[in-house]
């Protein structure tokens, strides 16, 4: 499903005319079967998410290839892959990235608005996640009125939303306490288990990388790969 090649990339440092490239990612292979939940661990700094924002077409890598479903997207123009990400990934984040004026069900349905979907049916299917994710009680409840976990469990359901089969997830507990962390983690598990989504999740946390059939490490821009897991 995913198949990352070779990826290198470098940042610039120091003064305009004056900068050295630092490596960042060097030679990165990675591949991540349909279904699979993969963890990138690694230290803050080590490049973590900068692999996840090249693989979701966020930056481009400098050489290497990434296909998705056998779909090159390094060489895809800007609309051409924020098309196919809308259609491809769902997106988990640390801060969760709620629009604060909007209500937990208007959150959600936001990503089916922009593709166009008739009102009717997307109320009916935002109404299906937010029952799925534990949270139909709050669905007229603004951001600010929610727990952080309750919070995540709608960065979830918007994720899910638009039905992509990835799901890439930066540091997805970060922000929660180890009892909240431990009831995202399980709604991870059992998202991969009934719906067959595959999932990619950076962490520099040990803890949330043991929801995954495999690890790796990035250090020193080098993927390292982990000790295999016992499929959940």
């Amino acid at each position: 499903m995913i198949e990352i090649q070779d990826l290198e990339h470098t940042f610039a440092i120091g003064k305009k005319g004056k900068e050295r490239r630092v490596p960042v990612l060097k030679g990165v292979t990675l591949h991540v079967g349909k279904g699979e939940i993969v963890a990138i661990l690694g230290k803050s700094g080590s490049g973590k998410s900068t692999l996840l924002n090249i693989l979701a077409g966020f930056m481009s890598p400098e050489s290497g290839s990434i296909k998705i479903n056998n779909q090159e997207t390094a060489t895809l123009k800007e609309a051409e892959m924020a098309n196919f990400r809308l259609e491809n990934f769902g997106f988990i984040f640390q801060n969760f990235q709620l629009m604060p004026g909007l209500t937990a069900f208007e959150n959600v349905e936001l990503p089916l608005k922009i593709k166009g979907m008739a009102v009717q049916d997307r109320k009916a299917k935002v109404q299906r996640l937010l029952e799925k994710v534990g949270l139909a009680e709050v669905a007229g409840h603004y951001p600010n009125e929610l727990s952080g976990g309750q919070q995540q469990r709608v960065s979830i359901a918007r994720a899910l939303v638009t039905d992509p089969p990835i799901l890439l997830a930066d540091e997805p507990t970060g922000s929660l306490d180890s009892e909240t962390e431990e009831d995202i983690l399980a709604l991870i598990r059992s998202l991969n288990q009934t719906l067959g989504l595959t999932f990619v999740i950076i962490t520099h946390d040990d803890e949330v990388a043991d929801v995954a059939h495999r690890q790796y490490r990035l250090h020193d821009g080098e993927l390292v790969k982990g000790a295999k897991r016992h499929a959940i």
